[in-house]
């Protein structure tokens, strides 16, 4: 399998790939019998979480492929819900800022924090600045925000000013792949969903790969393998981890994803891998309660960055209890000790201050805005003078502490001592402060209040690893192609973990895990890319819609489209449950019954909006492109005033309307978040804009080839090979028109070649004109292109993978079009053909264009040009079976190259075709594509069974002593008689004999 390192994962005689049967031929093979997954110079990560997409884009970066298996319908995982942000110190952002920090600093945080294994945290903290200005820099993410959260001695947990800082990163990680996957036509990346990893192979104590479910098919895929499964906090089986570890914490609600099953650490356990800290599961004390649903298994979080700007957690009382900024388990400890239900309390700053998150909490329903402290004390039945009396005191801890930080009678945390008594009474005071208000502005005061509780959050136990994030055995010996990132890994956060280090784990040791797998791969064949480069240009999309977008969502829902072939709000209303839900966004009705299983954030996230117009909190969360991206079959009409309502379940049958966005216009343009829908592309209608987007995309690749683009511009991205690919179309459509004068006659045919010589001038003083060049430079391009892109990304490819078709049918490609070239364009022609060429290129004469005498005329007053017989050449050559047989066969190879290429161009985000339109398009181009093959194909057919034409001008040519008797051309077949086609002698051409 070449000379990498990988060569040693299938060498072993202990491995036969085909006593597995997996190189058995499909007819052969059983429904379930194993089956290869080629290539294996790949990197496997299992998982599409931010860990595995972070691992996955690192050992693109540095050079090697990668296939991503995700059990769910969709990446994301847990890391797509982190709310609070990344940590990182010595950053960008922070030095920015003027923030004060260190490595140092990070490093005692995290050991007082919990952490037991200091070389392993070292990396933690070490990685955490570059990690973060990696995010900002290579995914042009806005991580500008910056604030202090429990446990950490400076500010350092990063976020973006919109949307949740977990779905931004984790989303962008994922898009990058993905477009890596769509510009490299799954050559160097490609992300498998709904594939179930079950088993781990391995072969003399190394890991070469895994087995994985997809459907009914168990595939075998070959590589270094890359865990990035996640913890087990959504496992309450009776033979779960969590019941093994930690049976106290099985009657808890979770936070995690039902994907979270642990499937990883017992993979890893299986194959000899050791585990650690298990039993350390993390509660986090603020999982978010609605009001009437308390006994949900599953709950949203509140984001510990709430606290981190100044929320103040009181118990049913009123009373503060602790240290808001405290270790999690410490603050889920002294909930424990005091009475429920709790509640989170940020006032008018604070709730400013982390806007987004308090207008998504009240969207859903886990969060309540209180016009007055007075109204919170009055629901409470508390005084409102005691709890004045409670801000007030947290008030004056502040003071005191700002005029003297290192006094006071409590032992503070993480250090130094505290003015604060609540929580300074448990040993943990208080000793960061802000947006803090006085005792007096309480009763009028407006407060944000979340009702809070424990949940299990995060597994700090997993598969023990080393630095360099490879997966050790009880022994601690390494076991070879085995890595663990994010939570799956043990040993990284020891009993506890600060809020913030969930992401950065992922981030950190994610690039770790993808370095060191891509440098076991490659060795000394590593090297650095750029992603930008690999993912090609990127997709255009349109602005969401709360930040000004042209789809912006109407107030009342009202008037967001024409009367007609509308759903009401009250109809949506009334479909509410799980088997029957819908939603608004932006004037579109979606019914997502069906997306419910598959939606990444859970079937709760969906079911709190349902029969409402959720588009205000979708967009607080989701990129613009994702509903298009992910969920387009979701939309079954919009927001109007007639139409009637399928029944309860009836999603299939319900009728598909145009989307209407607020503005009342169509929404078209590439990727955008109201991107077109089913009905968009269905009927004539569909049609020609399916057309119009075609042809807009193709012309647009022309003029930016021709007039935007720079002499010399190296990238490492596919669209040279688009571009010169579509310019080489464009000629081969107006050459093959060109051809078609073959069958008018010798006049129309040559007149044409002639047209060509005439542009000669254009040619920079070669022997050619400007056109012919041009296609020549575009050709060389794209042989190139091509050429290294195989060589790059398929060369290691099976043939029976099809992963070098387009490389084969190209180079066969290339060798007819070096035959056809030295036959007709280099060929020597010894005879000469009258020609009347019109006085400009093209015949202007009215008479003459209505009997499409384009390039020559019958006027006898122009005078009569000696051109190329090109004419009586191709009669000649295509005399001949073998080479009618020949050129027929190359044409089929170009059409089928050119089928292939076409459908692998038309989802690049360069071309902007919206999806919906996608399939639309490809068949468009197979049928034109197909058409020009045919043309091409009719030439030699007709010539061979057809007899040459006299031409127009040649008695007068013979006349005037241009010709000769005893000419060869065409002029002399038919002055002397019908040319009877002679019968040639093997390896010469037939000649035309009088």
């Amino acid at each position: 399998f070449g000379s990498r390192r990988g060569r040693a994962f299938c060498e072993s005689p202990g491995l036969l790939l085909v006593e597995s049967g997996a190189m058995a031929p499909k007819s052969q093979a059983k429904q379930n019998e194993p089956r290869c997954d080629f290539p294996i110079d790949q990197a496997i990560v299992v998982g599409g979480g931010l860990a595995g997409m972070t691992a996955a884009n690192t050992v693109l970066e540095n050079g090697a492929k990668v296939l991503v298996l995700d059990k769910s319908s969709f990446c994301g995982g847990n890391s797509s819900k982190a709310t609070s942000g990344i940590n990182g110190s010595c950053t960008q952002t922070q030095k920015d800022k003027g923030i004060d920090d260190t490595n140092e600093l990070f490093l005692s945080d995290t050991l007082k924090g919990g952490a037991k294994k200091p070389e392993i945290a070292k990396v933690l903290v070490w990685e955490s600045g570059p990690a973060v200005d990696w995010l900002m820099q290579t995914f042009n993410l806005d991580l500008s925000l910056v604030a202090r959260l429990g446990g950490h001695s400076a500010p350092r947990t990063h976020r973006g000013k919109e949307r949740f800082p977990g779905m931004t990163i984790t989303y962008a990680l994922i898009q990058m792949v993905e477009r890596v996957q769509e510009n490299t036509g799954g050559g160097m990346a490609r992300i498998v969903n709904k594939a179930k990893v079950v088993d781990l192979i391995t072969n003399n104590g190394a890991v070469i790969g895994c087995k994985y479910e997809k459907g009914t098919d168990v595939i075998q895929a070959f590589g270094p393998v890359i865990l990035a499964t996640g913890g087990f906090g959504a496992d309450f089986t009776a033979d779960s981890l969590l019941a093994k570890y930690r049976p106290d914490l099985m009657h808890l609600p979770t936070s995690n994803g039902e994907h979270c099953t642990g499937d990883g650490i017992k993979m890893g356990e299986a194959v000899g891998a050791a585990s650690l800290d298990l039993e350390w599961v993390q509660v986090h004390p603020t999982g978010l309660v609605k009001v009437g649903e308390e006994d949900a298994k599953v709950k949203f979080l509140a984001a510990e960055a709430l606290r981190g700007v100044g929320g103040l957690l009181i118990d049913n009382e009123g009373n503060r209890f602790a240290n808001e900024l405290g270790r999690r388990d410490y603050v889920t400890g002294e909930m424990w000790k005091n009475k429920a239900p709790f509640r989170l309390c940020l006032n008018s700053l604070a709730s400013t201050e982390i806007h987004w998150h308090c207008e998504h909490y009240k969207g859903r329903g886990v969060m309540r805005k209180y016009d007055t402290g007075a109204d919170l004390a009055k629901e409470l039945g508390v005084d409102v003078k005691k709890m004045e009396a409670v801000w007030q005191a947290h008030y004056e801890a502040s003071q005191k502490h700002e005029k003297d930080p290192e006094g006071g009678p409590f032992p503070a945390y993480p250090s130094g001592k505290s003015w604060d008594e609540p929580s300074g009474k448990t040993g943990c005071g208080k000793k960061f402060y802000h947006n803090v208000i006085q005792g007096s502005q309480f009763a009028t005061e407006t407060f944000h209040v979340a009702i809070v509780t424990p949940v299990i959050h995060y597994c700090m136990g997993g598969l023990e690893i080393s630095a360099k994030s490879e997966v050790v055995t009880a022994k601690g010996k390494v076991i070879p192609g085995l890595y663990a990132a994010g939570e799956v890994a043990g040993g990284v956060h020891g009993n506890n973990r600060l809020g913030g280090s969930s992401l950065l784990d992922c981030v950190a040791f994610g690039r770790v895990a993808g370095k060191a797998c891509a440098e076991y791969m490659l060795g000394a064949d590593m090297k650095t890319v750029a992603l930008k480069d690999l993912a090609g240009a990127e997709p255009v999309a349109k602005p969401a819609a709360a930040t000004g977008g042209a789809a912006a969502s109407p107030a009342a829902g009202t008037a967001a489209a024409p009367a007609a072939a509308g759903y009401t709000l009250e109809e949506v209303a009334k479909h509410t449950t799980k088997d029957d839900c819908w939603v608004v966004l932006h004037g579109q009705v979606l019914n997502v019954t069906s997306f419910l299983k598959d939606h990444p954030g859970g079937e709760l996230a969906i079911l709190t909006f349902a029969g409402k117009d959720a588009s205000a909190e979708f967009d607080m969360i989701h990129p613009p492109d994702v509903l298009q991206k992910y969920a387009p079959d979701t939309v079954i009409g919009t927001v109007g005033a007639a139409g009637g309502a399928p029944a309860a379940g009836a999603s299939a049958a319900a009728p598909k309307q145009q989307v209407i966005a607020a503005g009342g216009k169509p929404t078209e343009g590439p990727k955008g978040a109201l991107d077109l829908v089913d009905s968009d592309a269905e009927g004539l209608c569909g049609c020609i804009k399916s057309v119009w987007f075609m042809v807009r995309a193709f012309m647009m690749q022309i003029f930016r080839t021709i007039f935007f683009t720079g002499n010399f511009k190296f990238t490492n991205d596919r669209i040279g090979l688009t571009r010169s690919a579509f310019f080489l179309i464009f000629f081969l459509v107006v050459h093959a028109v060109g051809n078609l004068h073959v069958f008018l006659g010798p006049d129309d045919f040559n007149g044409y070649g002639y047209f060509y010589v005439r542009l000669y001038w254009t040619g920079f003083g070669f022997n050619a004109n400007i056109v012919e060049e041009y296609v020549l430079l575009a050709g060389l391009l794209h042989i190139v292109v091509g050429l290294k892109r195989t060589w790059d990304i398929s060369i290691t490819n099976t043939i029976r993978s099809g992963r070098l078709n387009m490389a084969i049918s190209g180079l066969v490609l290339l060798a007819f079009m070096s035959v056809h070239l030295f036959q007709y364009r280099l060929a020597k022609i010894g005879t000469t053909f009258p020609v009347r060429p019109p006085k400009y290129l093209i015949n202007f004469d009215l008479n003459d264009l209505l009997h499409l005498r384009l390039f020559w005329t019958q006027n006898t007053e122009v005078p009569i040009v000696m051109v190329r017989d090109i004419y009586q050449l191709e009669y000649i050559l295509f005399s001949d079976p073998l080479t009618c047989g020949f050129y027929m066969l190359s044409v089929v190879v170009f059409m089928t190259h050119g089928i292939l290429g076409w459908v692998k161009a038309v989802p690049a985000g360069a071309l902007g075709i919206p999806k919906i339109h996608h399939m639309k398009v490809n068949i468009l181009g197979c049928v034109i594509i197909g058409f020009i093959g045919f043309i091409y194909l009719v030439f030699p057919v007709f010539c061979y069974f057809s007899a040459p034409k006299h031409g127009h001008a040649c008695d007068d040519a013979l006349a005037q002593g241009l010709l000769n008797t005893n000419a060869t051309n065409t002029c002399g077949n038919l002055e002397w008689g019908h040319f009877i086609r002679e019968v040639p002698a093997p390896g010469q051409h037939s000649e035309y004999i009088r």
